[in-house]
């Protein structure tokens, strides 16, 4: 079974989002902006979801994590949480 891990900002608007996303273009560190605007408790840990495998998240963030590209920021995407950047750090 497919594994992975991804780091993400969660966060309740788009536009935060869309802000934040721009940020991490201009390269602001992931990590600093997770744990200063996440409303995950993840956030606490820069974001970090550690590993977990297909089916165990909601689809949408599934979608991301286990179909587009590794190491670079996707997002918005919404979820019934809010609005996530997700960042896929590997996936095996």
């Amino acid at each position: 079974m497919a594994v992975a891990a991804a780091v993400h900002i969660l966060v309740k608007t788009e536009k935060q989002a869309t802000d934040l996303l721009a940020q991490l273009q201009k390269g602001k560190d992931f990590g600093t902006l997770a744990k200063r605007y996440s409303l995950c408790p993840s956030g606490k840990k820069g974001g970090d979801l550690g590993e977990f495998r297909r089916g165990q998240m909601v689809k949408a963030f599934d979608d991301v994590v286990f179909q587009k590209e590794i190491l670079k920021v996707h997002g918005p995407v919404k979820t019934r949480f809010g609005y996530h950047l997700i960042k896929t750090l590997y996936r095996r």
